[in-house]
Order: C-alpha cells, then structure tokens, then sequence
C-alpha cells in the first residue's frame, strides 16, 4: 500500500519506493542529488551555495547584456516613456473634472480642449511606445540568446573528453533545448512585463502622492500584505521550479536514452521496464507542476483579493472627505483610478513570475556548465611542430582519472617514429588509457609525454590534432554522404583524394555498391551502412588525414575475417611511414606490428617481436595459445 504525504503547496506526493535512475543531476546544477520527486531540505541550497549560484547567473546575464548595451538603454528608455504616458490618464481626467469643467461652465472650453488634447496625447503615445519597446524587447531578448545558444554549444564542444564522459549527452540537450526555451519565454515577455510592470507601479504611486499623500499611505499600507505573500510564493515557488528542471532534465534523458539505445532496448525486451520507469518521471513531473499551479491559485487570487478591499477602502475613506469638502470629485475618481491600476500590474506580474521562477532554474544549470573548466587546457605559449616525425617518449609519467587511484604507475617508454607497436593485454590492464594519453584526451598527472620532443601540454593544438589521429571501437559517422564522412580527416581534399583513401583500405568496392555511391546519404549515426562498413569509412578518413601517428584503438573489433585481412593489407601499404599504436583484443591484427607492448595494471611487462614473445613463455604467449584456441 502506497503512503502520500502533502507538499508545501498542498499536493499529495507519492511516497512509493522509486529506482535510482541512471542520471543524476549533480549538487551544483540541481540543488540535490536525490532521486524522484525531491524533499523541501534537499532542494534547498545552503545560503552560501545559493548566493554563489545566483552570483554566477547574474554575471552570465551581465555578460549577455554587455555586448547589447545600446539596445538595452534604448528599451529601458522606451519602458519608462511608454508606462509615463499610461500613468497620466487619470491626472489628465482629474484636471478635466476639477478644473475644465468648471471653466466651461463659467464659458471658457479651452481648458476642456486641452484636456482632451492631451489625453488623447498621452494615449497615442503609450501605444506607439508599447508597440516600440515590444519590439525592441524582442530584438535584445533574441540577440542574447544567439549568444547563449552558441556560447554553450561552443563551450560544450570545447570541454575534455572526462566532462564528457561523466555528464550525460541527455543533459547536455536538456540544457540546450528545454532549459534555453524557458530563458527565452522569459527574456521574450517576462522581463518586458516585469519591468514595465514595476515602473508603472512607481509611476502611479507617485501621482498618488501628488494628488493626496493620505491616499497614498493607504496603498503603502496595502503594499504590506501584498509584499509579505509576494515573499511567500516565491520561497515556495522557487523550491517547487528547481524541481520541476531537475525531473523536467531526467525525463529528457530517459527519453533520449530509451531512443538512441532502442537496439538494446528491443534487443533484451526492456520496453515495458523502461515504459514503467518513464512512467514514474512522467508523474513525477506531473506533481511539479500541479505543485507550481496550487501555489500560483493561492497567490494570484490573493493579489486581486488585496487590490478590490484597498479600491474599497479609499472608495469610503476618499467619499467622506468629499462631503466634507477636503477632496474633489475628480481626484477623487483619480484616486480610485489609480488604486485599481495599481495592482494590475501586480497580477500581471505573477502570471510571469512563474516563467522567472523557471528561467532562473534554467539559468543557473546553464550558467553551471558554462562554469565547466576543460581539464586539458591550451597552452598559453604554443609550440609549433609543422612537420612531425612521430617520436613518442614517456618520461616518469604517472596518470589517475580525477582524484581517483593511480591506473598508470611510473612509466617510462620510447616508441620510434615509423614504428608500428602492439598494444595487447587484459581488458581493464591500461592499453586505452596510453591511447588516451598519446592523443591528449586526457593530460598526464604527473611527469612528461613528448612528441618529437615537445611536451603535448605545450604543442599548439592544431598541430597535435593533425600529427595524431584516432580510430575508436565507435565507428561514428555524422549526417551526411560517405565522401562528406571520409573528408573529415582532411576537410579540403578532393574527390580523387577520397577516393584514394577508400580504395586503400578496401572500402571502395562496397561504397560504388551503394545506391549513389560516394554521394549516398549515410543516414543518422550511419544507419544505412553496416557496422564494419562504418568502420572501413572511419578507417579512410583516418588516413585521409595522413597523421604522423596513428591509434588504433579496437578499431577492427566491428570487422569480420575478410574484412579484416582487407584493412589488414590496407595498414600494411599505408603504415610504413609512420608511428602506429595498435589496440586489439585479436592477435591476429597483432602480426603485423614491428613491436608489441604487453599491458598488465597499467605498467609494460613484456616488450619484443611478435615472433619473439610467441617463442617465449610470458603473458603473450599465453594470450596467443588461447586465441588459437579459440580458433579452433
């Protein structure tokens, strides 16, 4: 039997025990690291966590804000006109009633015409500038948001491979769909709401203490339980919209989990598993939501209820002062006028105080990976290698992953340019990880790993991404036809240079096969092509490239036998000049190295020929016995 418990704003909450989903918000984008629909006090940040969160938002839109300085005056300008020229109906009517028609009774209709003159000026203007400061609003909000969008894309692309590794593709789509969809919402109306919203409210306060200071008091006083349930809704409010980004961002990863996986996913029969789990977010957002409405029923009403008992209360209190001669009939009307606008923009306000409430909850996830420092970092001084032999040396080098253990001990090794090494080993024994290194996915955490003498820390980027390439087991092809995918290794080459490429690892032969050939669309992630003809294509854009050095990381592992002895001879005629790095669980790719290295927890513990480690007793040799084996 399931037990509920209420939630600030009133809604019951399903207390059921939920699984631990796959994807977690980290403390500093979700405010905690709970599962489900989250408690009050995990939401909450600490004061000083918060503080340096909204710290780090603020200053994210001061710098969207910067480059848009002009415009951004230009609307505040138009904002104060515009909501000016609205707050002057009243007075001008008041000036009509107390002081033109009197003058008209006693023969004088000017006063009269230029009431209604400027009345009519006054309205024409508030329109023109409304209209004016709408579409200004919208040209900031969008040009800011060109800015964001591409910052973050920019940025995300820019971050290492370890960021990427531990923070979801799901999230980062989160962060650049539904997290900058809420920021527009905001900065599209909210913002132009809230701040005319505010200025009005200044405005005709003011003009209220023009035309009676005692009045005046009066709507100050009714400001003080519309301040105290402002301040309510959004303490709750806030808690209630992190929540909603926090469920909003794990069902956006569930989903695109659920999709991009849907081989494995019909594969192992996991629709219904993964329907009740998606289920589950889906109610939990529904909760959110429901929570975000109640709170919003409470405080809007509320703002109306205070607004009609203060119009009420300068109704009677401004009456008897007429009879007693204090006030006049049209400041009095005035008066009410104003008392009723007063609050209007109050209650617009809340109905944007939601899509705030929002945006801020986005902006601080935004602002949070914005924050994202890449752990492999440029150096300030590049050293330029135009012409790279391939020399690999590690000096004293020592790597972990974050502060995690040590995977690779003390290494020291000397790989020769033109010469084709083996890495082989059990899986987890540190082969990758060299890769890794060698490719500066990752930087050393201690000592030097040089080519051609030059640190890869200190190499200028450029220059180390043409020298080394790298082929993974993730044979990844982007939208797009198989020449476009082969040119990535080398964007201005021409179609006899890719073609070239393909007929020298043997991918020619089925591209032509193709319905249009080098010119077929491969489809998303290269659904048109099989597994080991998307590894042939990543193999001829590697050697477009024409790298120095060049990693083989399980690169033949999608590829059947033929296959195989095809790229096999391929590597043979395209390998002679330079530096290769071989990880394969075959040893059957492992014939053709000059050198294999053994790999066991992360130190080299055999290092000879083929032939000789074969002859021997040690590690490969055993490796060896077992693939035959395994052959037969």
């Amino acid at each position: 039997m399931s037990r509920t418990t209420t939630t600030p704003g009133g809604a019951p909450r399903d207390r059921r025990p939920r699984r631990t989903p796959k994807a977690q918000e980290t403390p500093a984008e979700s405010g905690s690291t709970s599962a489900g629909v989250l408690n009050e006090d995990d939401v909450l940040l600490d004061r000083a966590q918060s503080k340096a969160v909204r710290s780090r938002s603020f200053r994210l839109l001061g710098s969207l804000i910067r480059p848009n300085r002009r415009q951004f005056i230009w609307t505040v300008l138009l904002v104060v006109v515009s909501q000016a020229a609205r707050v002057a109906g009243p007075a001008i009517i008041a000036f009509g009633i107390d002081r033109a028609l009197p003058a008209l009774i006693d023969g004088d209709p000017l006063m009269l015409w230029v009431a209604g003159g400027t009345y009519l000026l006054a309205a024409v203007l508030a329109a023109v500038l409304t209209a004016g400061y709408v579409r200004a609003t919208a040209q900031l909000s969008q040009s800011m948001l060109l800015d964001l969008r591409v910052r973050v894309f920019r940025h995300t692309q820019r971050l290492s491979l370890e960021f990427h590794e531990k923070y979801t593709s799901g999230r980062i789509i989160s962060r650049q769909t539904s997290d900058l969809e809420a920021l527009r919402e905001l900065l599209d109306s909210g913002i132009s709401s809230l701040a005319s919203g505010a200025i009005f409210m200044l405005f005709t306060a003011a003009t209220i203490f023009a035309l009676d200071w005692r009045t005046g008091f009066l709507i100050l006083a009714a400001a003080v339980p519309m301040f105290f349930l402002a301040r309510w809704y959004q303490k709750h409010s806030q808690i209630a919209y992190r929540e909603s980004r926090v469920v909003s961002a794990k069902l956006i990863v569930h989903f695109i989990e659920t999709m991009t996986g849907i081989r494995a996913v019909k594969a192992f029969r996991r629709e219904t598993v993964n329907a009740e789990r998606y289920d589950e977010l889906a109610e939990d957002y529904r909760t959110v939501t429901v929570r975000s409405i109640n709170l919003n029923g409470v405080f809007q009403p509320g703002l109306v209820l205070i607004g009609n008992v203060t119009v009420a209360v300068v109704l009677v209190f401004g009456g008897f002062r007429v009879l007693g001669g204090s006030l006049e009939v049209g400041a009095l009307l005035a008066l009410l006028l104003y008392s009723k606008r007063f609050f209007q923009p109050v209650d617009q306000m809340a109905m944007f105080y939601n899509s705030f409430q929002s945006a801020a909850a986005a902006l601080e996830k935004v602002s949070g990976l914005l924050e994202e420092v890449p752990t492999v970092r440029p150096p300030k001084n590049p050293v330029s290698l135009p012409d790279p032999r391939g020399d690999i040396d590690f000096h004293d080098v020592q790597f972990r992953y974050g502060n995690g253990p040590v995977v690779l001990p003390t290494l020291d090794l000397s790989i020769r340019a033109g010469q084709t090494v083996a890495l082989v080993g059990q899986t987890g024994a540190g082969k990758s990880t060299l890769a890794k290194l060698i490719a500066r996915f990752y930087d050393v955490s201690e000592g030097r790993l040089t080519l051609d003498g030059v640190d890869l820390r200190e190499l200028a980027p450029a220059d180390l991404r043409r020298a080394v390439v790298m082929v993974t087991q993730e044979a990844f092809l982007f939208s797009g036809s198989v020449a476009d995918n082969i040119a990535v290794g080398k964007p201005e080459a021409g179609r006899e240079e890719i073609i070239a490429a393909a007929r020298a690892v043997g991918a020619e032969e089925f591209i032509l096969e193709l319905p249009e050939g080098f010119d077929t669309d491969v489809n998303k992630r290269g659904g048109r092509v099989s597994a080991g003809q998307r590894q042939l294509i990543s193999f001829a854009r590697a050697f477009l490239a024409d790298p120095a050095v060049l990693i083989l990381d399980e690169a033949t592992s999608s590829l059947d036998i033929p296959s195989e002895r095809l790229v096999q001879e391929g590597l043979q005629k395209l390998l002679g000049n330079r530096t290769a790095l071989i990880i394969a669980h075959r040893l059957s790719t492992v014939a053709i190295a000059d050198r294999v290295l053994v790999v066991h927890d992360g130190r080299v513990v055999e290092d000879g020929t083929p032939a000789d480690l074969i002859g021997g007793t040690g590690r490969f040799a055993t490796l060896h016995a077992a693939w035959k084996d395994s052959l037969v």
